[in-house]
């Protein structure tokens, strides 16, 4: 008879700790009021006391990341958000003890200005639950199957800029599934049946939404590109291409078309004059006149609609960091703090950020609906602008949005970190499928290049999502032609033996480049753009680059291309009697040296020209990609060589070299050449090898040219690891101090010992003593302002003849026995900054981290201690509920290789070091780990 009563207590528990989370500045409040809320909170306040709460000016500023370089590793702190005041007050929580409690009628005292209203109206979200409140059962039919939970504990939302914790996930989808396992009845087997096809669901329509974005952005950027030319006399919203079909192949617009109408032409009527050499000059400037309003305007939208600091959620935890300004607004008392490094969620291709994400990173806002719009109509902006960077990147980027929104309609993923990165995984796949029409290389390259966690599973989604991409767009035609991307080309002949050598040249050459372009563009970003006065000043960095680009590229035909048409007209073929020339690149007398001299001298300027202009562009504040601009220097590289080598044939035909050629002149493919130099300096740069040459084969229709593909790709890729052991995603993900932790690198340990990276020198947290909630949230506090918000603090106690020890991180509270049999650990620091707001009443009341059982008892049964965790429930200041009572450990004379296999192998965010008695040593968190490989990284 008495079960119904603990039901409804631990109902009402659900409602406290197990809550949905509240509003982020209505916390911080609750935490900063802890002890005073007697008195009543004026309007400037928070902003005037000077308690503990406030952090003193620590010595550097933090970045994106922020693996620290020196001591202490663990500098890492969360990153300012501004939370919109319109949350309800916390659920009432059943306090057991005799508190006396003065709740805010309202999360905030003061007034919202009209700004406030505006700003929080546009920020409201959909109602989220707890994130582990599907875990919480108090069936006791099912209380014993799940002792699984109760040993793990319970977590709250991950904060912004931390890791995820993969071990606890996939126990908590394994509880997930087993309970839905155990119903008998139809409409369980039905929902079971459902869950499993749930996956299959949400790819489909991840490739679906991916492929029509992909459409709007495709056809967007043609039409812009082609306005800074003129318009079309007969429908204005048509692009050139749709303006002037012409019966031959497409791309041969490279003569007069009566329905195009330029600008030069418009000048001309508009004045009256007559044509002269004032054409061009009208021509040029309004080109760049629209090609900078275009750059201007993605900047903008990037900048003013995707920083860091612009961004709201309610599953932010850090709110006690004092990084965190409630305002979104760094005011004089805080204006000789450091401040954290913005960025802007929608600039660049997104790839190294979403390989950060895939390995377990936390950055809310990233993926959300905002940036997913920005991105995709920023995107169309600057690649219509002329800019040399493409689309293909930011569309894994756009992709995964897509995923990451259409994952969060249900519960297995939006409340599973892990598994939603399953959906993300096969998103990127479908991303490069639409930039490349390519399945198949899209799911190789997220396996290759992105994704961090791939079992078969993932493989098969990653593979359908991408195929269900590539059909919807091949439906949807964006080019008109049929093709899903315009520089798909097929070739009539096949490659020789002799071509190996010059393959291998190309190879080389690939490898040269991409790794003096990932040096010249890390250094330009590092000492010019980060340490200019360009750092402030993003958006006149953007116009000046446009206005060098125009200058640039105007006057030099196949510079001025767009980069898809430039990739597509050198990867062609020129076909005897065709009258397609691709813009002159079709030599009319290849054995003519004043014939071919020319077309190289251009081509060599448009190589040369690009190539400067991709190491200033990549990593402007706009979107951007790297596909299309590298693509399009190793084919002019490509096209020179086949050039050449058609040159030497025509000169040299009966040479035992050309000898399997028998006569036909036409045996050389400069185009071929093209398409080979294209896929060496993409993995060059990249240093993708397998996905790559996939790509290439799907681009061609054909496996014909594998073997000069592949081995061009390895060559470049072995040269380039040579000269510059990273590419220029791992540099990106360096210069941004992202904390990515390569499972692919191998490292050399030498002397080095678990010891070396032991972190003892840390506050202490005593569970064996009274502990407050006042005096945990001053120490929380404390350790915070010192930037070890992903850190902790071991101590030590005796409690009934055990020697107790806990660890209290920024991300992780440990509360662990030395004894081997027995080890308990409250993780994260999430979870103490959640549990003290919700009992911030209650400042002088003992907060009880674990339950002090005898000896003896420990070895009682499951159902007993279970019996007894359910009693304990009732109590809103028993934290045990987020106990972890088997975390992972590891003795100190173990090698360091194993501790990296922990990391790498099983995704774990800490790993508790004792000693060879069993005995406590310190602790090692994740990025305490990534800050060690670091510096031994440059140590060697």
């Amino acid at each position: 008879m008495s079960n119904p009563p603990q039901n409804n207590s631990a109902s009402s528990l659900l409602e406290g700790l197990l809550s949905a989370p509240s509003d982020t500045d209505y916390r911080r409040q609750r935490l900063q009021r802890i002890g005073s809320y007697s008195t009543p909170l004026a309007q400037n306040q928070a902003d005037d006391e000077t308690t503990p709460l406030h952090a003193a000016a620590v010595p550097n500023g933090t970045g994106y990341g922020t693996l620290p370089t020196v001591r202490p590793r663990r500098a890492y702190t969360q990153s300012g958000l501004w939370a919109a005041p319109h949350q309800p007050a916390l659920p009432g929580v059943p306090l057991k003890r005799s508190v006396t409690v003065t709740v805010p009628s309202s999360p905030l005292t003061f007034s919202p200005t009209r700004r406030d209203t505006l700003r929080s109206r546009i920020s409201q979200q959909r109602p989220i639950s707890a994130y582990d409140a599907h875990l919480a059962n108090f069936n006791s039919d099912t209380a014993e199957t799940d002792i699984d939970v109760r040993t793990n504990g319970f977590r709250v939302w991950y904060s912004s800029f931390s890791s995820i914790d993969w071990l606890h996930d996939a126990i908590k989808d394994s509880v997930r599934f087993a309970r839905l396992r155990r119903g008998k009845s139809i409409r369980s087997r039905v929902r079971l049946a459902f869950d499993k096809s749930l996956g299959w669901i949400i790819v489909t329509v991840v490739g679906f939404l991916t492929a029509v974005v992909a459409f709007l952005v495709v056809r967007a950027e043609q039409w812009l590109f082609d306005l800074k030319q003129g318009y079309c006399k007969t429908a204005w919203w048509y692009a050139q291409h749709s303006c002037c079909p012409l019966p031959d192949e497409y791309g041969s617009l490279d003569g007069h078309c009566p329905a195009w109408r330029t600008w030069s032409d418009v000048f001309v009527s508009w004045t009256g004059s007559e044509s002269g050499g004032g054409e061009s000059a009208v021509q040029y400037l309004t080109y760049t006149i629209i090609a900078v309003l275009l750059a201007s305007t993605s900047s903008l939208l990037t900048i003013y609609l995707t920083a860091s600091t612009s961004f709201v959620t309610r599953k932010e935890s850090g709110v006690l960091s004092p990084h965190f300004d409630k305002s979104g607004e760094q005011n004089a008392s805080s204006s000789s703090q450091p401040k954290r490094r913005v960025i802007y969620y929608a600039a660049g291709s997104g790839i190294p950020e979403i390989k950060t994400i895939l390995s377990g990173f936390v950055i809310h806002g990233y993926l959300g609906g905002r940036v997913l719009f920005i991105k995709a109509v920023g995107l169309a902006f600057s690649v219509s602008s002329g800019l040399s960077l493409g689309k293909e990147g930011p569309f894994v980027h756009i992709a995964s949005c897509i995923g990451n929104i259409v994952s969060r309609y249900h519960s297995k993923y939006e409340n599973n970190e892990a598994k939603r990165r399953e959906i993300l995984s096969a998103a990127c796949a479908a991303g490069v499928a639409v930039a490349f029409g390519a399945p198949i290389g899209g799911t190789l390259f997220s396996l290759e290049e992105v994704s961090y966690f791939f079992p078969p599973k993932v493989m098969w989604r990653s593979f359908f999502c991408a195929m269900i991409a590539a059909v919807t767009l091949r439906f949807l035609n964006p080019f008109g032609t049929g093709k899903v991307v315009l520089f798909q080309v097929t070739y009539d002949k096949d490659w020789h033996a002799y071509e190996l050598i010059f393959f291998i040249l190309l190879g080389v050459l690939g490898g040269v480049y991409g790794a003096y372009f990932s040096k010249l563009n890390y250094r330009w970003s590092r000492d010019v753009r980060d340490r200019t006065w360009l750092k402030v000043h993003p958006v006149s960095e953007v116009v000046l680059v446009t206005l060098v680009t125009t200058v640039l590229c105007f006057l030099n035909p196949y510079a001025r291309m767009g980069g898809t048409e430039l990739v597509y007209n050198l990867f062609s073929e020129c076909r005897p009697g065709s009258k397609n020339r691709h813009f002159n690149l079709c030599v009319l007398d290849p054995s003519s040296f004043d014939h071919v001299w020319p077309v190289v001298r251009t081509i060599l300027v448009a190589m040369i020209v690009k190539s400067f202009l991709t190491v200033i562009t990549f990593g402007i504040k706009l979107p951007a990609g790297i596909f299309i601009p590298t693509l399009g220097v190793g084919a002019c590289a490509g096209r020179i060589v086949g050039i050449a080598v058609q040159w030497l044939q025509y000169h040299y035909p009966d040479s035992t070299v050309f000898a399997v050629c028998e006569g036909d002149m036409n045996c050389v493919v400069p185009g071929l050449y093209a398409m080979v130099g294209a896929a060496a300096a993409l993995s060059g740069v990249t240093r993708t090898t397998v996905s790559l040459a996939v790509i290439m084969f799907e681009l061609t229709d054909t496996l014909t040219y594998a073997v000069p593909v592949m081995l061009s790709v390895l060559v470049a890729k072995t040269v380039a690891d040579v000269l510059e052991p990273k590419g220029i995603y791992d540099l990106v993900i360096e210069l941004s101090q992202l904390p990515y932790l390569d499972a692919k690198h191998e490292y050399l340990w030498s002397n080095l010992s678990i010891k070396d990276v032991t972190d003892r020198d840390v506050d202490v947290i005593r569970v064996d003593r009274h502990n407050t909630v006042e005096s945990l949230r001053d120490q929380l506090q404390l350790l915070l302002n010192a930037e070890h918000d992903d850190g902790g603090f071991p101590s030590s106690g005796q409690v009934a003849k055990m020697i107790v020890c806990a660890w209290s991180a920024t991300s992780v509270l440990a509360n662990w026995s030395m004894l081997s049999v027995h080890t308990l650990v409250f993780p994260y620091r999430h979870h103490l900054i959640k549990n003290l707001a919700v009992v911030a009443e209650g400042a002088t009341e003992e907060v009880r981290f674990l339950n002090t059982y005898a000896h003896e008892e420990l070895s009682t049964s499951n159902s007993s201690w279970m019996e007894e965790s359910r009693q304990s429930e009732n109590d809103p200041f028993d934290f045990s509920i987020y106990m972890d009572q088997a975390p992972l450990t590891i003795q100190s004379n173990s090698p360091l290789e194993l501790l990296h296999q922990f990391f790498v192998k099983l995704g774990a965010r800490y790993v508790i070091v004792t000693d060879t008695d069993g005995d406590y040593e310190g602790v090692i968190d994740k990025k305490a780990w990534l800050a060690f490989l670091s510096e031994l990284e440059e140590k060697s």
